[in-house]
């Protein structure tokens, strides 16, 4: 059923009847044209100039039609540019540019066609063709008798190579069958025949002539080449001729020989001045033909341009039209959207790349409605996630400061304001440094400063605080913020009050020290007691034994009381552990010398040193300190393998951190679970001898790196302790 606004529509109505009227056109010309064609001749009959004029109607038809369709939606650009449509300035420039690109490069095509062919039919017909016959005759001849010379010439070569090298001898006969088939090929003949008076001794031929065409030759004409006569001979062989040409000459005591030579021509060149005479005949009658023959290409010629001309224009004003109807949608669906419209919708049956735009379009406004109530729900989760946050913060003990890259402050919570005793409750947007201006902040102030300069992480750094004439312990944590992209962004300040904490582990870790130290005390002062009595017992006594027993007494007392100073002088050592003294050194040779120390002591231990090549040759460390842990380490490691053993020393860098970290690891029995965590405190040991302080002087050095350590059992065997200290 057809659409009643289609048929009702006089415009397109008024194309189909145009339409019409083109394809009947069309059919007509071509239809002429191949009755034109058909003949062989343009012949200047009534009937001929009949179609020729009917031809020329057709053109200024089309002409005409296309003048109009053309000036018909030129003059309706025009409206509609003077009314100012939407679309109307971007739809004259694609009309323009269409139009151009058809009508320019037509129009030089046809003028260019049209002058080529007028000159090139009359040049055509100013062509001599008798001059044409003369040159194709003399051509053949002189080609038949250079090829009849040459043939004569390679004769006669032929005969003289013979006749010197003396072929013709009844022993040198294979020789000369040989020679024969060479020069056969290196003169490029195609039959070479050898005859001894009047008998063919033997020929060779090329095998790719018509060989069933062969003809042999006559003995007469061998007869009068014996006698002196001029040896040539021309006779057909297939589509072709073969040309021989020979040479008699005379051997004493063998008689007389002739060498023959025969070159194929592959055509009859009679026969091809024939067919040229043909063709000149044939164009002597045609040439009366010329005027009518440019008449007709020349109709064909502007027939075929105005077609074109009229197919190009009418597809440039249907692509603009199909470009800009959906971009005046997309305008005025555009000025809808940015005032606030996200309902509106875009609907066109376009379905190339306009038709993508649309749909583009279409998703966008979906996307952007979706977002938008995205958004609003992201908004008001966020609120209410920045409240929920920001009721932590306020209700948490632990003090949290938020810096942005520039040290400017962005959070910080009421518990971090009582630990800093920092009495101004507005410091967001203020500089770190102007927050933390007093004096009792110089230890904040300077690990903040390292904080944000090398952007490393500080795990629980202890500061003393002076506040209100006590002093006041706080954990310093520092985290470094990274964007996804990992540029840093920031630094997280972390509080942590412990001095309440120390306070009950300081109590708690000197009852165990003090129950250890008594009890470290009680073990020398009982043998002291014993050897006192002992020696008391004996002074009364009067025989000669008397000297040795005080002697022995007063031995062990001194040895017992060597034992009570040697461990009260450890405990001042760890009491009174030197300042560390940051400077650039190489970690890796600190570790080369120690190795080398432990490697001239014991020979039953083996060590296996692997350092990473990616390591900075000098970092802040106190290498003398340094060298202390390692020792200590190393020590442990050795009485854990009871001096047989190996000790595996590894060097990492974790370039992301920043960190450097050293792994020292032995084939010892491991530590228990339970001792993991005691085994950094004073006075905790699982030797005999003793005395706990080494892993503690070891921790606190590590520490005051702002590095870690922790231990960690080894596999398959033995303990792994890991250092990291900041590179």
């Amino acid at each position: 059923m057809e659409n009643p606004k289609t048929s009702g529509n006089p415009k397109t109505k008024g194309s189909r009847i145009f339409g019409a009227i083109i394809v009947v056109l069309i059919i007509l010309f071509v239809a002429i044209d191949f009755f034109i064609r058909k003949g062989t001749e343009f012949s200047p009959t009534r009937v001929t100039n009949v179609l020729l004029v009917s031809l020329q109607i057709i053109v200024l038809l089309l002409a005409l039609i296309l003048f109009f369709v053309l000036g018909r939606n030129l003059i309706k650009l025009y409206l509609e540019r003077k009314g100012k449509a939407v679309g109307s300035h971007f739809k004259t420039k694609l009309v323009i540019f269409f139009t151009a690109l058809s009508f320019i490069p037509t129009l030089l095509l046809f003028l260019f066609t049209s002058d080529l062919i007028s000159r090139n039919i009359e040049q055509w017909f100013k062509m001599d063709p008798n001059r044409i016959l003369e040159d194709a005759k003399s051509l053949a001849d002189g080609f038949e008798v250079s090829t009849s010379e040459s043939t004569l010439h390679f004769a006669q070569q032929l005969a003289k190579e013979i006749s010197r090298q003396n072929l013709f001898r009844p022993e040198n006969r294979p020789r000369l069958e040989e020679f024969i088939k060479a020069k056969l090929t290196e003169y490029k003949l195609d039959e070479i025949g050898i005859f001894l008076e009047e008998e063919e001794l033997f020929s060779y031929l090329n095998p790719n002539l018509p060989l069933q065409d062969y003809q042999d030759l006559k003995m007469e004409i061998v007869k009068r080449a014996h006698l002196g006569e001029l040896f040539s001979d021309i006779k057909p062989m297939g589509t072709g001729e073969l040309i021989r040409r020979g040479v008699s000459f005379r051997i004493p005591n063998i008689g007389n020989v002739l060498v023959t030579t025969g070159k194929f021509l592959t055509q009859n060149y009679t026969q091809k001045i024939n067919t040229i005479s043909t063709y000149g005949l044939r164009y002597q009658q045609r040439k009366v033909q010329k005027d009518l023959a440019k008449t007709f290409y020349l109709l064909t010629l502007i027939f075929v341009t105005l077609l074109i001309i009229f197919a190009a224009t009418w597809i440039g004003f249907h692509i603009a039209k199909s470009i800009t109807v959906p971009i005046e949608k997309l305008a005025q669906a555009t000025k809808d959207v940015s005032k606030g419209n996200l309902s509106v919708r875009v609907e066109d049956p376009a379905s190339d790349e306009i038709g993508i735009l649309i749909d583009s379009f279409n998703q966008m406004i979906t996307d952007l409605r979706e977002g938008q109530q995205d958004i609003a729900q992201k908004t008001a989760e966020l609120g209410a996630r920045k409240q929920y946050i920001e009721t932590i913060l306020n209700a948490i003990t632990t003090g949290v400061i938020a810096l942005d890259a520039q040290g400017v402050i962005t959070t910080i919570n009421p518990s971090a304001r009582e630990m800093l005793a920092l009495a101004e409750k507005n410091l967001t947007g203020k500089h770190y440094k102007e927050v933390l201006s007093h004096d009792r902040y110089s230890e904040f102030l300077k690990n903040i400063d390292w904080g944000m300069k090398t952007k490393y992480r500080l795990t629980d750094k202890e500061i003393q605080l002076p506040l209100n004439g006590q002093q006041t312990t706080i954990a310093l944590t520092l985290s470094p913020l990274k964007q996804p992209g990992k540029e840093f962004s920031g630094l997280i300040v972390i509080l942590d009050d412990l001095t309440q904490l120390i306070r009950a582990q300081k109590i708690a870790a000197w009852k165990e020290v003090a129950q250890r130290v008594a009890h470290e005390i009680k073990n020398p002062l009982t043998p002291i007691q014993l050897n006192a009595e002992r020696i008391i017992k004996n002074l009364k006594k009067t025989d000669a034994t008397r000297g040795t027993v005080v002697e022995e007494g007063a031995k062990v007392i001194i040895q017992e009381a060597q034992t009570i100073s040697t461990l009260v002088d450890e405990f001042s050592d760890f009491a009174r552990l030197p300042k560390i003294n940051l400077r650039s050194a190489n970690l890796h040779e600190i570790i080369e010398q120690v190795v080398t120390l432990f490697r001239g002591i014991f020979a039953d231990i083996e060590f296996e040193v692997t350092l990473a090549a990616d390591v900075p040759p000098s970092i802040q460390i106190d290498p003398e300190q340094m060298k202390r842990v390692f020792i200590n380490l190393i020590d442990n490691a050795i009485d854990a393998m009871n001096k047989k053993g190996k000790i595996f020393i590894q060097t990492f860098y974790d370039h992301e951190p920043q960190q450097v970290r050293i792994e020292v690891s032995d084939t010892g029995p491991g530590v228990p679970v339970e001792d993991k965590e005691k085994l950094f405190l004073p006075h905790f040991s699982t030797k005999k001898k003793g005395s706990g302080l080494g892993l503690a002087i070891v921790s606190q050095i590590v520490k005051e790196h702002n590095g870690s350590i922790e231990v960690q059992n080894n596999r398959p065997t033995g303990a792994k302790f890991t250092v990291q200290i900041p590179a």
